[in-house]
């Protein structure tokens, strides 16, 4: 049972208990686990705080022998943004090639599995998944993080992976609410605008939510867009109107809301972390998740002092407080119990489910071979010799951060030892490529080539100067189908790389 530390007054618990901080480290610092006593209720896991799944459950344990029922939440997608393995790549695909397969029972299983894992570590709530319609191609943020752009496609994945996820004992954190699909703006460097009317909104943005909760989903993340239809003065992250009237009134959720970053620029550049967090609770978010960016003892205190001070004078109602505060322990209870109804068999149909795929520990794959989508004339044939990798090497954004290795190069080199590669940008790409390649042939990869005028004409030089090179598409394919082979992967994680690299090694589809 947890203790609060004595002389903790209830206004200053509530207000510890509705942060989501980060932290540095592979080990819990000693402020931590002070604040953790304090009434501190949940703590949010990032790539530096992972070195390998023992080394996180033995972290989880140590929070968890300050406080027994603490939050674990961590930004485990799969596909291109893992935690868990941020520095091999995910062996799970993402949302995008789960959508390309199109069976829901992949889905939950995949999800199921990804769940399992999480749990074994100790992780009880994951900020996941993602329920953005990608309507815009050139989104720069969602992309293949999304399972589509089709509205009922979306819909009908949410559901499953909230299913198999929460199966697990593990809280899906669906995101990013209202949606995130049609910006041409990352929310980490600026705030981005939806101008799309609302019976476009409820079509599009809001089906998939809706078969979200409906799903059961326990928590939701705000995002940090502002959408005049539904607000024109504040971002989502900060608007009653969509937080407490669209969300709680008029879709009936009563879970828990949780904002995304709020040191992300949308936010922090505009109305500060502490002014922006005091906003959002005051507008129905239940959580603030910081710590991204700042992990220090200082920003817990500072926000913690912004939400108090703001109840003492009257700007944050000190009921709305303890109501988030609440949502916050109501979960911490769920996870609990599902922790013990997750080692029981058949606890519900999601987990019956899940039980029937034990031992599929490599559904991640199967899925990634089921996702690939092969068009040219060399499908069927095998490469002679080990090729040149051609990596054409967008620069990541933020939520996939730029320290996950990607692409088919490592894989290829297993299954054809020999093979060689180059990263390429800018517009001297394909000239340059040409030149490492030499003789060997070229096989090019490419991420959302779409969405950079400098790729697709490295692919042309290539092409016109090589006909015979393979091109693997690891973004969203938008582009017609070129090269002697096209591969499209729907996303760049490192299981995606493996089937891929089998098809071109083997010469026949997986």
């Amino acid at each position: 049972m947890t203790t609060i530390a004595s002389g903790t007054d209830t206004l200053t618990r509530d207000a510890l208990t509705v942060l989501q901080p980060g932290f540095p480290g592979t080990t819990a610092p000693d402020w931590l686990l002070r604040r953790l006593g304090e009434g501190l209720a949940s703590v949010g896991l990032f790539g530096r705080n992972i070195a390998s799944p023992e080394q996180l459950a033995s972290l989880t344990a140590q929070l968890r022998v300050e406080r027994d029922d603490v939050l674990v939440a961590i930004d485990e997608e799969g596909g291109d943004v893992t935690r868990l393995e941020v520095r091999t790549g995910s062996s799970f695909p993402g949302n995008h090639a789960l959508g390309a397969v199109d069976d829901v029972s992949l889905t939950l299983e995949v999800a199921a599995e990804l769940g399992r894992r999480l749990a074994e570590c100790g992780v009880n709530l994951n900020w996941a998944p993602s329920a953005d319609v990608n309507s815009n191609p050139a989104n720069p943020v969602i992309g293949v993080r999304s399972f589509g752009a089709d509205p009922g496609l979306v819909a009908r994945h949410t559901a499953a992976y909230v299913t198999g996820l929460q199966s697990a004992g593990v809280a899906a954190c669906t995101k990013h609410f209202p949606g995130h699909g049609d910006t041409a703006v990352d929310s980490h460097h600026a705030l981005p605008r939806i101008d799309a009317d609302p019976a476009v909104l409820t079509e599009r943005e809001l089906t998939p939510f809706r078969a979200a909760i409906a799903a059961g989903t326990r928590a939701v993340m705000s995002a940090h867009i502002l959408v005049p239809a539904l607000d024109p003065a504040r971002p989502a992250t900060l608007s009653p109107r969509i937080l407490t009237t669209l969300l709680r009134e008029e879709l009936g959720y009563d879970g828990l809301i949780v904002t995304d970053g709020m040191e992300m620029q949308a936010v922090a550049a505009t109305y500060g972390i502490e002014r922006g967090s005091v906003l959002a609770v005051a507008a129905g978010a239940d959580a603030i998740c910081v710590g991204g960016g700042l992990a220090d003892d200082e920003t817990v205190r500072r926000l913690r002092d912004a939400l108090v001070t703001a109840v003492r004078t009257g700007e944050l109602p000190e009921r709305r407080l303890a109501d988030a505060a609440e949502r916050v322990r109501a979960l911490a209870r769920w996870t609990a119990s599902r922790s013990t109804a997750a080692a029981a068999a058949g606890a519900d149909e999601g987990t019956a489910r899940a039980d029937r795929s034990a031992g599929r520990a490599d559904v991640g794959l199967i899925a990634a071979r089921r996702a690939l989508r092969l068009t040219g004339d060399d499908v069927f044939n095998p490469l002679a010799d080990p090729p040149y990798v051609a990596a054409l090497t967008p620069v990541a954004n933020i939520a996939v951060g730029d320290e996950t290795p990607w692409g088919v190069a490592a894989e290829l080199g297993r299954l054809l030892p020999g093979t060689e590669t180059g990263s390429f940008t800018g517009a001297d790409a394909g000239h340059a490529a040409l030149v490492a390649a030499g003789e060997r042939r070229i096989v090019a990869v490419v991420r959302d080539e779409h969405r950079h005028p400098w790729m697709g004409a490295a692919l042309d030089t290539l092409l016109t100067a090589r006909p015979d090179t393979v091109v693997v598409e690891m973004g969203v394919p938008q582009a017609p189908p070129r090269g002697a082979l096209h591969i499209a992967t729907h996303g760049a994680a490192r299981v995606c790389g493996r089937a891929a690299a089998e098809v071109i090694a083997a010469g026949t589809p997986a």
